[in-house]
């Protein structure tokens, strides 16, 4: 009851600031950073959405959405993957057709309200078979200094087929840019001797962990594996670690663990396990809560005036509307 008395006090201090009904004195004890996590819906797979969080664990729509896809062949909006850069940019990837593109969607914005224009990056036409782009993953590296972006890809034939269909066999690849204009040529980024897809890639000390879904017939579910450099060779694929029917995994940090979120499409409700070194895990999908309908997206931590702004455009949409 902790947890949800303090969440539900930080929203209503929040919302009270923006209603006008608390002073700038009292808006003093906001939190100064809040958790926000990119959304879309099957529903209309159009639009970029958010939720909202001060624990991690209880998540709230914020009202509207942000951006209308305009790029790839159908305009999609799907598996939205963000993150921010040194210099306070967020960069936003989609996957912008189920299939038929070789590219995905890109745009960036200072405040997540004002957009720039979207581009579509044409990264698999070197692969003119290709079947499909899916789930690209942003992850910046402070290392290098530029931004590598992952995602899953068929091409019919390249591999063993085993028991996926000769259209449907992934496996993951990877660009890298510093301007969002010049991208490093494609290259294969995991091969696991298995259909993989959805990568979330990030930084635990001096290694790398990649959780990634096994798509494979037997399993599609998540596992993870391990690399002292973000790009590779990745070593200790471990057994999966959740439910079969699970996937587009993301992770953030709340306290003492990592929280991996997953969409468990058969049971229609997203998930989540908590683990400390991710090698042990524990379930903890009935301490979380998610808005109906939310699907694929990654949650990072943001300062409290990003959500503030958020919610304020979401309140200003919602009074103008007729």
């Amino acid at each position: 009851m902790k947890i949800r008395t303090s969440t539900f006090a930080c929203a209503l201090v929040l919302l009270s600031v923006w209603y006008g009904i608390v002073s700038k004195t009292e808006a003093a004890t906001s939190p100064e950073s809040a958790y926000l996590f990119t959304s879309f819906q099957d529903a209309d797979q159009k639009y970029l959405r958010f939720l909202y969080s001060f624990d991690g664990y209880h998540w709230t729509n914020v009202p509207g959405t942000f951006l209308e896809a305009t790029v790839g062949a159908h305009k999609q909006f799907r598996d939205p993957s963000i993150t921010r850069g040194p210099d306070g940019t967020f960069h936003l990837v989609w996957t912008s057709a189920w299939h038929d593109d070789q590219g995905f969607g890109c745009a960036h914005s200072k405040d997540l309200i004002h957009w720039s224009e979207q581009q579509f990056v044409p990264v698999m036409t070197n692969e003119p078979t290709t079947v499909n782009v899916w789930a690209p993953e942003i992850f910046y590296d402070a290392d290098a200094d530029d931004y590598l972006i992952m995602w899953a890809s068929t091409i019919p034939g390249r591999f063993p087929d085993k028991l996926e269909k000769h259209d449907n066999n992934h496996r993951l690849y990877f660009t890298a840019t510093r301007d969002f204009k010049r991208f490093a040529e494609t290259k294969l980024f995991f091969d696991p001797g298995f259909s993989v897809i959805d990568p979330f890639l990030l930084k635990v000390g001096d290694r790398y962990v990649l959780v990634c879904k096994d798509n494979s017939r037997p399993n599609l579910n998540l596992r993870v594996a391990f690399a002292n450099s973000p790009l590779g060779p990745w070593l200790d694929v471990s057994e999966p670690f959740t439910q079969k029917f699970t996937e587009g995994p993301c992770v953030l940090k709340v306290g003492d663990f990592w929280l991996v979120y997953f969409d468990a499409y058969r049971e229609k409700i997203y998930g989540a396990v908590k683990t400390r070194d991710f090698k042990f895990f524990a379930n903890v999908t009935s301490e979380v809560s998610f808005p109906e309908g939310h699907k694929h997206g990654t949650a990072i931590k943001v300062p409290y005036k990003i959500l503030a702004g958020l919610l304020e455009h979401g309140r200003q949409i919602s009074e103008n509307k007729p």
